[in-house]
């Protein structure tokens, strides 16, 4: 294995944004089929409305808010391992946080989407706008899903102004390795940054601050959107814990999800095996431990809250999760994210990327249940029992969520090839200066 320098640092990253190869171009066809399932699921439910999903009396939210809420947290991975680990100086930090940054700007977008498609008619969503208007119409401020509007766009702009702001000293580096037209692209977006001495003073301040203002988003933004819930008076919704559980839950989905973009990107460019070291990905595994345990706690406090409250509402829903007739998703969420994630105690474990990419997946399909489960149950076992009900699937609505998947994943394709995945500047900051002669 060779030794990093400065030098072949700039030349893996460099290498790794030259056109795409045929693996490249086999894996955006099967990623533009899922979008297209997606789009042409969406298409379907417009002409004939939301009675193509499972959306149904008294399960009024289903697999879209489920799939809002799953993207919600995957962002928040990537703000915490670029702002909050950068506050903290966790040394396994600079080699992922890149693709982390960018993962949260394309999870956001998407999670964007299903507000929309929940609506059934989209092209009204503009009434959701606080403006003055014909209709006299305003919007309920004391809605926490008109916070989530505030909450989410504040975050969105944190998150793409903060991405966009660590690129500028990798750009500049792109483009004085660059040629032609190649080199004038990546001048524009550089922003004429030389890496001198006041430049980097100056950047080093802005990146700081963006830092301290992301990091309170990361615990605020996930808050809120567990007050969705939360504020209502459902039995398993009315809880004080929720916006502590909410976000470790966002956390450990987030990590999870770095790891699962983080391991194919580490092989499919051999570079980057150098710079992307095993000790990193175990340090989010280490991650994911931590935040595992806080969820497993948060649910056993759940069922300990509805046994202590005496309350019969709440008693007879969290029996319902796990005997009722929706048991399976609760027991599957139960073992993809109190046990699985147990086994990366073992270091052989969490230094095996194999086994590493398998746990971060069915942590991914724990918390996509979990978010399904919190939703979907409450709503079917709410007060009155003649209004109970369940929840089937459509395939309008599961062909969106895989048409989800292949918008996230498109962006991040486009991304590897057309910008830095790697912090240059952050990983040369990792290495021992060269003696000078």
């Amino acid at each position: 294995m060779n030794q990093l320098t400065y030098g072949n640092i700039n030349d893996k990253v460099v290498n790794s944004m030259e056109p795409p190869g045929r693996s490249w171009m086999v894996s955006m066809v099967l990623i533009l089929g899922a979008l297209s399932m997606g789009i042409f699921a969406w298409a379907i439910q417009i002409r004939h409305g939301l009675e193509w999903s499972g959306i149904n009396h008294p399960i009024a939210w289903g697999v879209y808010i489920t799939n809002f809420v799953f993207w919600i947290g995957i962002g928040h991975a990537g703000t915490l391992i670029s702002a909050v680990l950068y506050l903290v100086r966790a040394p396994f930090r600079n080699s992922i946080y890149r693709a982390s940054e960018a993962m949260t700007v394309f999870a956001v977008m998407t999670a964007g989407l299903f507000p929309l498609i929940h609506l059934g008619r989209a092209w009204f969503a503009y009434w959701l706008l606080p403006y003055p208007n014909q209709r006299e119409l305003w919007v309920n401020f004391k809605s926490p899903l008109l916070w989530d509007v505030f909450a989410i766009s504040t975050y969105m702009s944190v998150s793409i102004a903060f991405f966009v702001l660590g690129l500028i000293p990798d750009l500049a580096a792109v483009r004085d390795e660059s040629k032609g037209v190649k080199r004038l692209f990546y001048s524009i977006p550089a922003l004429c940054f030389r890496g001198t001495n006041h430049q980097w003073l100056h950047y080093m301040r802005g990146y700081l601050l963006f830092a301290a203002i992301a990091t309170p988003l990361v615990f605020s933004v996930h808050s809120i959107v567990s007050w969705d819930f939360a504020m209502s008076s459902l039995p398993g919704w009315h809880s004080t814990i929720f916006a502590p559980y909410f976000v470790a839950g966002a956390i450990f989905s987030g990590c999870a999800m770095v790891l699962t973009i983080m391991i194919p990107l580490r092989r499919a460019f051999p570079g980057f095996k150098e710079i992307i070291k095993v000790k990193d990905l175990e340090g989010i595994a280490k991650m994911i431990i931590f935040t595992s345990l806080i969820v497993t706690y948060a649910y056993a406090v759940e069922f300990f809250i509805a046994y202590y409250s005496g309350s019969q509402y709440e008693r007879a829903l969290f029996w319902f999760r796990p005997f009722g007739e929706m048991n399976p998703y609760f027991w599957v969420m139960v073992a993809c994210n109190c046990i699985v994630p147990l086994t990366l105690f073992v270091k052989k474990i969490r230094t095996n990327m194999a086994a590493l990419f398998i746990i971060s997946l069915l942590v991914n399909v724990g918390m996509w249940l979990e978010r399904f489960t919190i939703i979907g149950t409450s709503l079917a076992h709410g007060f009155a029992p003649f209004t109970w009900g369940s929840y089937q699937f459509e395939w309008a609505e599961i062909w969106i969520t895989i048409g989800s998947f292949g918008w996230f994943f498109m962006w991040f394709f486009i991304f590897v090839k057309i910008m830095p995945s790697i912090a240059i500047a952050e990983m040369k900051e990792t290495l021992t200066p060269p003696m000078r002669k």
